[in-house]
């Protein structure tokens, strides 16, 4: 199980590193454009997030 765990946080290490690495400038402005949401704005991108998230585990770990 820890290494599944750390399999996926390895995983979201890669993903999150891919654009400021590659797009640094697109990364900055949308980074720019993040900060000046307000803090529900916020909180609604992050519950979107993790019921994607939760949605996708669940299409993972179903039976077919």
């Amino acid at each position: 199980m820890s290494e599944t765990l750390l399999s996926a946080l390895a995983l979201v290490f890669i993903i999150e590193g891919f654009m400021p690495f590659f797009f640094p400038k697109n990364w900055k402005e949308a980074f720019l454009k993040i900060a000046s949401l307000t803090e529900g704005q916020i909180r609604f991108v992050g519950l979107v997030a993790l019921l994607i998230g939760l949605g996708m585990l669940f299409l993972v770990q179903s039976p077919l």
